[in-house]
């Protein structure tokens, strides 16, 4: 299986990587890769980390679990390959950006553009079994996003942190709110959305006035139409 991860965040983890949490971790991950379907694919896993580098990190958006379903994990949280279809959440967001920026919705749910200008697109459990929700919960890769996001918290200053849903809302207490701007709301899913706890939120705006007003470059949050 080949798997790899940028060299800025191996420098960073270096001792998260040299834990013996993180090669049961491994072990565990290697087994059920090699008797079953599991996304996203082995190369892809550490796709969020490869796409945006620890020090070009400015927005850390927290997700859950991959999608579990054929074609749609590939490493970013929240985010699908071209030309596949969006999954609720992703609707949600990008129904939020419009009514918060006006951008139009886009066409495709690749959300690479935003990890490539800083946005870490992380999902709190790296590994999901095809068809089977949370399967890799409990295994390890809540410890080791645990330390992912203390790490930035620590090390960087002035980073924005958009949690969404409880699951998510649990890893601010490794941040300093005094360094950084969390932002929380409702999970864009519909069962949450549809509750009146996601729409309204402005994280998207939110996130950008934070980030001028700190001297660091905006996200452009659109996408292709």
């Amino acid at each position: 299986m080949n798997v790899s991860i940028h060299a800025s965040w191996e420098k960073a983890l270096r001792e998260t990587f040299a834990s013996p949490e993180f090669t049961a971790l491994t072990r565990f991950v290697k087994k059920v890769y090699s008797q079953s379907t599991c996304f996203p694919p082995g190369p892809k896993i550490f796709q969020a980390f490869n796409r945006c580098p620890f020090e070009q990190v400015k927005v850390v958006l927290l997700g859950q679990d991959p999608y579990h379903d054929v074609g749609q994990a590939h490493g970013l949280s929240f985010s699908v390959p071209p030309g596949i279809a969006h999954p609720p959440s992703l609707v949600n967001i990008f129904k939020e950006i419009q009514a918060d920026l006006g951008h139009p919705y886009p066409q495709d749910g690749d959300l690479t553009a935003w990890a490539d200008q800083g946005v870490l697109l992380l999902n709190a459990t790296l590994t999901v079994q095809a068809h089977q929700a949370g399967s890799h919960q409990g295994k390890g890769w809540e410890a080791f996003t645990d330390r992912v996001i203390a790490t930035l918290a620590q090390q960087r200053e002035q980073l924005v942190f958009l949690l969404w849903g409880n699951y998510a809302k649990k890893k601010a207490r490794w941040i300093d709110r005094d360094k950084h701007l969390i932002l929380t709301a409702g999970h864009p899913s519909p069962l949450s959305a549809n509750r009146g706890l996601w729409f309204g939120n402005r994280h998207f705006s939110q996130c950008n006035q934070y980030l001028s007003a700190v001297g660091k470059k905006p996200i452009d949050w659109a996408l292709p139409a």
